[in-house]
């Protein structure tokens, strides 16, 4: 049995949130105490959902896990973490381009917060090509998604953009 560890941090835009997401979020939550899933806010992307609507989309596809708690906040992650007892990051990878960015981020983290370690999960096999930009690209060609978001996020790409399967 994996020994459960304080509170987790996985934050990131999910725009909209995938399985994959979700594949990290809820074996996340069987390893930590608390997992925050922060929501970040950046006014210079304009993306396909509000940042209202990406945080109760969150919230809907993790009420099941009762260990989740959808955040969200402005500034440095290592400063929100730093602020509200979190020690460990979780980031999710799906490929050797991933790792390397991740690593390049979990090393400046480190150099911001040394108190802040970086956990990297690989994305379960089946979800590892999935990603919110390509759910996005392939949408606007009306493809069949119904196998790579979650049931909430494809019924809001129906209604938002008329045309998810």
């Amino acid at each position: 049995m994996i020994k459960k560890m304080k509170k987790a941090m996985f934050a990131g835009s999910f725009d909209p949130i995938t399985n994959g997401h979700l594949d990290i979020i809820c074996r996340s939550a069987r390893i930590f105490d608390e997992l925050q899933i922060g929501v970040l806010f950046n006014p210079n992307k304009k993306g396909l959902f509000t940042f209202e609507e990406r945080v109760n989309l969150i919230k809907s596809c993790t009420v099941h896990l009762d260990n989740v708690k959808v955040v969200s906040f402005n500034g440095l992650l290592v400063d929100y973490c730093e602020e509200n007892g979190i020690d460990t990051l979780v980031r999710g990878v799906r490929s050797g381009a991933d790792v390397e960015y991740e690593l390049q981020m979990a090393h400046m983290n480190k150099e911001l917060n040394p108190n802040i370690e970086t956990v990297i999960l690989p994305t379960t096999t089946k979800y590892s090509f999935i990603s919110s930009s390509l759910i996005k690209e392939v949408l606007a060609f009306d493809a069949d998604i119904k196998n790579l978001v979650p049931k909430e996020v494809l019924e809001e790409l129906k209604r938002k953009t008329n045309r998810g399967k």
